[in-house]
């Protein structure tokens, strides 16, 4: 165990480390890729308090905090990374004023830059149609590259699944019959997400006529392959929807604008905040509330075109 000089616990006590790991994975249900961000923020907090003098987790001060995130901003990090950042310590700290690690919080009073939030790309749903039906075409000839892709962008845009997500999915993830989805999301989250009929006919022909000539009787679960048999990488989705954007002559799109236009057109479909939070997966509302400001910022500017006095 790594200690300071007065005996009290170091910031990167590994013991410490490891109980702040467990408690962001088992219960506030962060993905492993945010667990080892935030691991690696206090780690170089641990650094700056060391070399400041200070003593023990509870030796920093919000003196210390601060001047830990001015030591950032001046190297000239972006907004997005030293708000992260922020937020790790205000998690580190919280997390263990409740468990007596400190007896009080030092970053109670820590701000952080704001993040500026650009709009999110989403296409017109005449886009999305136009996209959907490139994508359809394209497969008639049967050739399984095609059927893959046109299964993938018709998934992607009916559920507003992340492009992992789709490329985790095993074949007992799928129910044509009542047409959903099982997708685990981040933290290791489980939900079922419905699909429509046109995403259900791309999938069953892909299964029916496009992935046995991949699978070749190599008993892969996986949903989507690639040519050698093996499960499709997250590259490969984003090239062919890129490729089947060009070829519909659409506004270019990754696989995660399709997930924004999805929301996006739920709501302004009519579906309310709470179901589009549960399609996309979202922990928090707040989240998903960014596509109403979509849906204002579009409606604003089709107001803006054509009301003759906008």
């Amino acid at each position: 165990m790594q200690q300071s000089a007065g005996g009290a616990p170091s910031l990167d006590d590994d013991s410490v480390l490891e109980d702040f790991a467990a408690h962001l994975t088992s219960q506030r249900g962060l993905s492993d890729h945010t667990v080892r961000a935030y691991l690696s923020d206090v780690a170089q907090l641990s650094t700056f308090a060391q070399e400041s003098g200070a003593e023990g987790l509870a030796g920093v001060d919000l003196a210390t905090l601060r001047g830990w995130l001015a030591q950032m901003a001046g190297r000239s990090l972006s907004r997005s990374t030293v708000a992260r950042r922020g937020a790790a310590v205000r998690s580190f700290y919280a997390w263990a004023e409740r468990t007596g690690r400190v007896g009080t919080d030092p970053s109670v009073r820590l701000g952080s830059p704001k993040v500026a939030r650009s709009l999110p790309t989403v296409l017109a749903v005449t886009g999305a149609a136009t996209l959907m039906e490139t994508a359809r075409e394209l497969a008639v000839d049967g050739s399984p590259a095609d059927l893959r892709a046109w299964a993938c962008v018709e998934l992607l845009y009916a559920t507003g699944a992340r492009v992992g997500e789709l490329v985790s999915l095993d074949l007992q993830d799928v129910d044509l019959d009542a047409r959903s989805l099982r997708v685990i999301g981040k933290g290791d989250r489980e939900r079922v997400v419905p699909f429509g009929v046109p995403a259900a006919d791309a999938l069953r022909s892909w299964l029916e006529d496009g992935r046995p000539t991949l699978a070749g009787g190599s008993g892969a679960t996986a949903v989507f392959l690639g040519q050698r048999g093996q499960r499709w990488g997250q590259r490969q989705i984003r090239e062919a929807v890129h490729r089947l954007a060009a070829l519909a002559a659409v506004d270019d799109v990754a696989p995660h604008d399709l997930r924004h236009s999805a929301a996006t057109h739920l709501l302004h479909g009519g579906s309310d905040l709470r179901t589009v939070q549960e399609v996309l997966g979202h922990s928090t509302l707040s989240t998903t509330q960014r596509y109403t400001h979509v849906s204002a910022e579009r409606l604003r500017s089709s107001y803006q075109l054509a009301h003759p006095r906008a």
